[in-house]
């Protein structure tokens, strides 16, 4: 689709902490910015996290979603929030470019899905997002969303 170019990456797991729930598409865009408010307080507060950039997955279309943080260092989790890991493997992948938005990253994952279909790859099912850090002087345009879409 026009403005996202799509590829086939092979990806390491990454380790994550988040927290993992089923919800529905209606209630998720209320719910995973106070999912992710609870995995920052807690990788905030462990001795010896690193946290990285914030991820959210989506195991199937129901969804089973984990929202959370990339994470390097120790972590073994408290509460709610667990280790958990992105997938490993080939994805195809491709760039929601400026500030986040719904129909924004939208299209980032129909753009995956069109060209998947185009090129005779099956899916999984599986899918993510990574979010880049925002800086304050940053111009919004310049922000970048990747979307990954675990291969079958």
């Amino acid at each position: 689709m026009a403005g996202h170019d799509v590829t086939v990456l092979t990806v390491p797991a990454v380790p994550t902490a988040v927290i993992a729930t089923a919800t529905t598409w209606d209630a998720y865009p209320r719910l995973w910015p106070k999912l992710l408010e609870e995995v920052w307080g807690v990788v905030r507060a462990t001795p010896g996290a690193e946290p990285g950039r914030n991820v959210m997955l989506y195991r199937d279309d129901i969804p089973n979603v984990e929202v959370g943080v990339e994470m390097s260092g120790v972590f073994a989790g408290s509460g709610r929030v667990v280790p958990s890991v992105l997938p490993g493997g080939a994805a195809a992948h491709t760039i929601s470019r400026g500030s986040p938005s719904v129909a924004g990253i939208s299209a980032a994952h129909e753009a995956v899905l069109v060209w998947c279909a185009e090129h005779e790859h099956a899916l999984t099912g599986v899918r993510w997002e990574v979010y880049g850090h925002w800086r304050d002087h940053q111009d919004p345009a310049a922000f970048e969303t990747e979307i990954y879409w675990l291969l079958a």
